[in-house]
């Protein structure tokens, strides 16, 4: 790795301003894509501040370099997992398998607890398409509001894809703080349960009774889903355990003296990508081979997942390119210098600078990379214990979700599919995303405190 070198801490400060001023216009004013901004911020940043062409050219190749190789499998694999999942009618097992156990009058809570699952390794909007035919269909059965289940549908997605493993958001910023998995899922799933029932069964509750929101036109006489060609609960949920159960196991085994022996199986089986890699062929043989798909079929519809996989990979990899400049530029240091005199906790600066990004671009991913990128750059981040480094990821997944509005895809895509005016989406999904991502950062700063 090469050094940090010696600029003038004013300057230093001015370019990471200006820096960062023009990464956000380059998205919000000019619409630029992301990836194309971090990159050209990044690049701006480090001219500013004085450093070196070759240095710049170091940073820009450490960054992509650094930052791919934690994540690549990992986003790819998980791509094509949850194409399987969502092909066979998994999600769809696990919500009305769920909902036949809570009742109707339960179902808020079973569908934001199947929403959580599925996130985990399907998309939210793949799983929020996939699943809101079950919300609908019990609104149009017990004839309450539809934002009645919606919004613990909505906050259970939401909740996966931001805080669980294996879904990109927290790999990738686990990858740039250099934590290990089993502590992220640990966290993320104690963060993920407290934010989902406030978001969810609490503030959709709220929500069913005071918009008395109908069904959309389009789904009011959609019949229900035939239920007889859906595969079976425990298969489902034994596939989607298996990555968690390895990598926990990884982490277990290397900490409890009396499980030593097994640490050496566990920590080959647990290794992110070859856990995930486990449960993606057992999808493969179980949910398609065993569903009546071919190979051919099954190559085309893992090939195709791998689409948005590719933007994912490239964003995040400009992320790292923009923690290498802050940090080969000195910027880190000062950051560090800062926090320590302001007594600011890392995890607390982490869900601020999330939040910031958040508000003002839009895109979750980006606010992630972007905070776990200027976090990462911080000296001495990577001594910190792996608990707190958990928390603290945790806090930028956080930062990350709070106040979705006109500039997020989510926004729209959850007021199409539901129905919903504007001024009604803000009341309601904006709300709840920052409940959860409010609560979750709650939860992870009352963690670090015994870490």
């Amino acid at each position: 790795m090469t050094a940090d070198i010696a600029l003038n801490p004013t300057r230093l400060a001015i370019a990471a301003a200006v820096g960062l001023v023009f990464l956000l216009v380059l998205i919000i004013r000019f619409k630029v894509q992301a990836m194309i901004a971090i990159l050209i911020g990044a690049i701006t940043i480090g001219l500013a501040a004085g450093m070196p062409a070759e240095e710049i050219v170091t940073a820009v190749n450490d960054g992509i370099g650094n930052t791919l190789k934690g994540i690549a499998l990992l986003v790819g694999l998980g791509s094509m997992f949850g194409a399987i999942l969502e092909i066979s009618g998994g999600a769809q097992t696990l919500a009305v398998t769920m909902v036949k156990w809570f009742g109707d009058k339960k179902a808020a809570w079973a569908l934001g607890i199947t929403g959580l699952v599925i996130a985990m390794p399907v998309f939210f909007d793949a799983g929020l398409i996939i699943l809101i035919p079950l919300a609908f269909s019990l609104a149009r059965r017990t004839k309450r509001s539809s934002l009645y289940y919606v919004i613990p549908l909505l906050a259970g997605l939401a909740v996966g894809h931001a805080f669980i493993p294996p879904t990109p958001g927290p790999i990738l910023v686990a990858n740039m703080l250099g934590v290990d998995l089993g502590w992220v899922i640990l966290v993320g799933i104690f963060c993920g349960i407290v934010s989902m029932i406030v978001a969810g069964p609490v503030w959709g509750g709220i929500c069913g009774k005071k918009y008395d929101l109908p069904l959309p036109p389009h789904v009011a006489e959609q019949p229900d889903m035939d239920e007889s060609k859906l595969p079976g609960f425990g298969v489902i949920v034994g596939i989607i355990l298996i990555p968690l159960v390895l990598i926990i196991l990884d982490s277990i085994t290397g900490v409890v003296p009396a499980l030593a022996s097994w640490q050496p199986l566990f920590g080959f089986l647990g290794e992110p990508f070859l856990a995930l890699l486990i449960a993606t062929v057992a999808a493969m043989l179980i949910l398609g081979i065993g569903h009546g798909y071919n190979m051919a079929e099954l190559e085309k519809v893992m090939t195709k997942s791998l689409e948005p996989a590719g933007l994912i990979l490239l964003v995040t990899a400009c992320g790292g390119v923009l923690r290498y400049v802050l940090q080969y530029s000195g910027m880190g240091d000062m950051i560090g210098n800062a926090v320590s005199s302001m007594s600011l906790p890392i995890v607390i600066l982490a869900f601020l600078v999330a939040a910031l990004v958040r508000i003002c671009v839009g895109s979750a991913t980006v606010a992630m990379t972007m905070a776990a990128g200027i976090i990462a750059s911080i000296p001495g981040i990577s001594d910190l214990p792996p608990l707190y480094l958990a928390c603290t990821t945790a806090a930028v997944a956080g930062g990350a979700t709070v106040c979705s509005h006109f500039n997020d895809s989510g926004f729209w895509l959850v007021k199409s599919l539901v129905g919903m005016d504007e001024k009604t989406t803000l009341k309601t999904w904006t709300i709840m995303e920052t409940l959860v991502g409010g609560t979750g950062f709650l939860v992870a700063l009352v963690i670090s405190f015994f870490a």
